[in-house]
Parts: C-alpha cells; structure tokens; sequence
C-alpha cells in the first residue's frame, strides 16, 4: 500500500485500465506489499532527432521488492506487443527488474485466492474499463486440475478438429499431436 489508501482496498481514484489490475492491486493491499501504479514511464524507442517514439509504463511497481509488474489478459496479438517492449526495455534498462503476469497467471492467481468466478468477468477485453459487457461463465473445475490443461485429441482426430472445438494450443503442442497421430495412422496401418 502508498500513503493515501483506504485500508480495505485499493485506492478508487487510480484509474486503472483493466479490471484484472484492480483486483491484482487488491490482493497486495490484503498482503500489505506497497504499491505504486504506472509511476514511471520508460523510453524505449526514438527517432533520429531524440525524440521519443515509444515509451512503457509497467502497471505496478513494489518499491519493497524493488520489481515492476506488467499485467496482460489481453489478446495474443497484444501480448507479443508487451513481450517485445518488456524484451526492449530489459536491454535498455538492465538494472530494471519486471514480471510479466499473463492470462495463465492471472488465472493461477484467482483460482488460488477463491475468485474463479471473477476469471471470465476480468479476463481479456471483457476485463476492459468501460461499459459492461457480458461474460461467458467459466466452467467449474476439481481443485486437482490443472490450469491449462487440453484434452489430447484421439487417434483418428486430425489437427482441424482442435480449430473446430476452439481449442488453443502452442505451436510445439500441435507438432506434438500431430506426430502422435501420424504414429497412431502409420500403427494401424501396419496393424492390417
């Protein structure tokens, strides 16, 4: 917490961009862990003249922890956004120490602290400070499951049944699949 909050929760007048920043401030007032929001604005690109072309504010510094924390629940094409400016203003500014907290992690986070319900209210531009929009619910889960767990598809399921089921995986989790079922063709095949 700063000087200048209410102890039960975030100060009102910070304006927060994203909702998820809102509860992630909470969560530090719980813990009593100061924070400051975007207090600083770092220059990451300029023009020939010095002028300056692009500049990041990470969304919260911990000044006892001496980090800067960058939340990011927003589509992946905003997400390679923030991961090239993190990248670039950790050559820029070595002795600068951030986390980039991702959807998975802020998942991680709700799911941890009780708030599965809020997961679907605050994820992605729903999240987005401005009119309500409504959420999909989020599907209830055991509390052994893993947060990003996929269900692997069967032998006979090709990688376009994943694109159809609105399934996302990474590039490497495709590879992997289709080289399960390739081998799973290639062994029935040779099975008759």
């Amino acid at each position: 917490m700063i000087a200048g909050e209410t102890p039960g929760g975030p100060r009102q007048d910070c304006g927060f961009a994203h909702a998820s920043e809102a509860e992630f401030a909470r969560i530090l007032d719980f813990y009593q862990v100061r924070w400051e929001y975007e207090p600083q604005v770092f220059p990451i690109l300029w023009d020939l003249a010095g002028s300056v072309l692009e500049s990041f504010a990470p969304d919260f510094y911990l000044p006892d922890l001496d980090l800067f924390v960058e939340m990011t629940t927003l589509q992946q094409r905003l997400v390679r956004k923030k991961n090239r400016k993190v990248r670039r203003l950790r050559e820029l500014y070595p002795g600068i120490r951030i986390k980039l907290f991702y959807a998975r992690d802020f998942r991680a986070l709700m799911l941890k602290y009780g708030r599965a319900a809020l997961v679907a209210e605050l994820s992605g531009t729903v999240g987005q400070v401005g009119p309500r929009q409504e959420a999909e619910p989020v599907p209830e889960t055991s509390p052994d499951a893993t947060i990003d767990s996929v269900p692997e598809p069967g032998p006979g399921a090709s990688s376009s049944d994943s694109a159809a089921t609105g399934e996302h995986r990474s590039r490497a989790a495709r590879r992997r699949a289709g080289r399960r079922a390739a081998a799973a063709r290639a062994a029935s095949s040779t099975a008759t």
